[in-house]
């Protein structure tokens, strides 16, 4: 469902914002839309909360990698921390397989022809969880860099994942995602040396947006920066300080 006028999948109008509502009547159901999600974020957080259990949201463009570093991270990790996985696609379970392979409770949502996840798909996926034994959920949203800005599933932070693929002004083509997340993992650092990417820039893009974010250079593939990331993850499950670059 787009945030601009509401229209869902079951609309007969094409979704090119080309159709004549008025103003007043697009914010009305924006402001409706979004107030109700608001509400249910803040139970799924309540709850969270209450079990003390660390929720991120993992947003990004398709083929970023998302996939990738939760399955490392998961192998790496998952002796450590008690796990669990949502995992958001508009069809197939072939993610939620890769992340059942690592051992680690995972629970798929399809949303068909939604763009993203939102606070009622969560907290319906929560209940097949046993949340008295969980610490780390990760929630790995929709491949999408606008839609999921706007909606707050309940978790503690999102996490933007941007491969060094994409270019290094997306942080500035999509300013609203990369001023939500306070994390930034630059994924894909092993291709570097292939590619004409600014890391430095890139960097300088997403703090110009975000002035506070953490940034974390990663490769999911060869492991380098990982522990970094993990370093973070760790301190944040631990009451421990924050660190990035």
């Amino acid at each position: 469902m787009c945030t601009t006028c509401g229209c869902g999948p079951d609309d007969q109008h094409h979704h090119e914002h080309g159709h004549h509502h008025h103003e007043e009547k697009r914010i009305a159901v924006e402001t409706d839309i979004l107030t109700k999600n608001n509400r249910l974020a803040q139970g799924n957080r309540t709850l969270f909360s209450a079990k003390q259990i660390f929720a991120l949201n993992l947003v990004s463009s398709p083929g970023s990698g998302k996939t990738t570093i939760l399955e490392r991270t998961l192998r790496d990790l998952g002796s450590k921390f008690r796990c669990a996985v949502i995992e958001g696609d508009q069809q197939t379970d072939n993610d939620a397989m890769r992340i059942a392979a690592t051992g680690v409770p995972v629970k798929q949502v399809n949303t068909g022809a939604g763009c993203h996840l939102d606070a009622h798909m969560v907290s319906h996926a929560v209940e097949g969880f046993d949340l008295d034994s969980l610490e780390l959920l990760f929630i790995e949203n929709v491949g999408n860099l606008v839609c999921p800005a706007s909606f707050d599933l309940g978790e503690n932070h999102k996490v933007a994942v941007l491969s060094v693929t994409e270019g290094e002004d997306k942080p500035l083509k999509y300013p609203q995602m990369f001023r939500a997340a306070d994390v930034m993992l630059l994924n894909k650092t092993d291709l570097l040396p292939y590619l004409d990417f600014d890391l430095e820039k890139c960097k300088e893009m997403a703090r110009r947006v975000s002035p506070g974010i953490l940034i974390f250079e990663v490769s999911s593939k060869t492991g380098a920066g990982m522990d970094d990331w993990y370093g973070w993850l760790t301190e944040r499950l631990t009451g421990g300080p924050e660190t990035g670059s």
